[in-house]
């Protein structure tokens, strides 16, 4: 009788569901970005971004006490300085935000995983990744001398403590300058996560609030990547894997699970996935006027990430994704 295959079969009942389900998301693959700034006890709200907060140190351990309870295993840092200026100080300075972070999380919670964003536009006056030819205007960064600076700020974020450098500025070779920076300071056990496919993408306003990172000038179509360009992304982690990262970011994630896969396929080292503060907040939006129902939105989106081929996600959501997943049958 016709129909001979039944697919509906092993749809009819959830722990069946359950045991047939082909992709899992699990705490440990979260990741859950945190915002350090000068001070002490501070929690300010990022306006774009309901439920983030820019922190004190004090404030950061906190979080990343609940964060290690729920099962998480890492954190990634940025900072905010009290001071920017056209060197960057503050991201390779020994007393640096992100260096202060640092310390206290691991001092605090040793087992952490604490990784560390090596960029630059958080701490330079005008707001790009790196030097700026005199009277420049346009936002086109140097790219060779910025690499001595991402490396002097890899080697003081090991210095600190981190148990992993993520850099971020997309700059031609910045992976075989940071990998040689720290190998020559004796970290070499400390892991490159390249930002090896990031796309110059509208899904980072929010982020740009809660790290005070806009441009001034210009924007960041001459280092970031083009939103039309999948090959090239494959080119640009071929380079990162030859020039000595030990894992792969594609960042935006939810407009860029094509990428996500193709970067998995080409590659079999370990692939994250940046789930950005756009895709956040629109689904905060979306949840506070009673639009969508944000766990399963939320949850979907995080199925849809792996199924993608990322191993990793960093998101805004992770403590929400890790009390949900508490709850059989949370997802579907």
């Amino acid at each position: 009788m016709f129909p001979t295959q039944r697919p509906r079969r092993l749809r009819g009942q959830s722990q069946l569901r359950r045991m047939v389900r082909e992709t899992v998301v699990t705490t440990s693959d979260l990741i859950y970005p945190l915002f350090a700034v000068p001070g002490a006890a501070i929690a300010q709200e990022v306006k774009s971004m309901p439920g983030v907060y820019q922190l004190s140190v004090d404030k950061i351990v906190e979080e990343a006490k609940e964060v290690y309870e729920l099962g998480i295993p890492a954190i990634i840092l940025f900072g905010i300085p009290d001071t920017k200026d056209a060197d960057a100080t503050g991201a390779w300075h020994d007393c640096g935000i992100v260096q202060k972070a640092t310390e206290a999380v691991k001092a605090a919670v040793p087992d952490l995983v604490v990784i560390v964003d090596t960029c630059l536009c958080e701490y330079t006056s005008h707001g790009h990744c790196g030097y700026l030819e005199t009277g420049d205007l346009t936002g086109r960064v140097l790219n060779d001398p910025t690499l001595e600076l991402l490396k002097k700020t890899a080697v003081s974020q090991a210095n600190a403590g981190a148990d992993i450098i993520a850099p971020s500025g997309m700059m031609d070779g910045f992976v075989k300058a940071i990998r040689e920076g720290l190998d020559a300071a004796a970290f070499q056990d400390i892991p490159i996560l390249s930002y090896a496919a990031k796309y110059s993408s509208s899904y980072y306003g929010p982020f740009r609030d809660a790290a005070d990172s806009a441009p001034q000038f210009g924007d960041r179509r001459t280092y970031q990547m083009d939103p039309a360009n999948s090959r090239e992304a494959l080119k640009e982690i071929g380079l990162d894997i030859a020039e000595g990262a030990d894992m792969l970011m594609v960042k935006p994630a939810l407009a860029y699970m094509d990428i996500i896969w193709q970067v998995k396929q080409a590659s079999n080292m370990p692939v994250a996935a940046y789930n950005v503060s756009g895709e956040y907040s629109m689904v905060k939006a979306a949840a506070l006027n009673g639009w969508v129902d944000e766990q399963r939105v939320v949850l979907e989106t995080m199925t849809s990430f792996k199924r993608a081929g990322a191993d990793l996600i960093l998101t805004y959501h992770a403590k929400d994704v890790a009390r949900w997943l508490e709850t059989a049958n949370a997802l579907f």
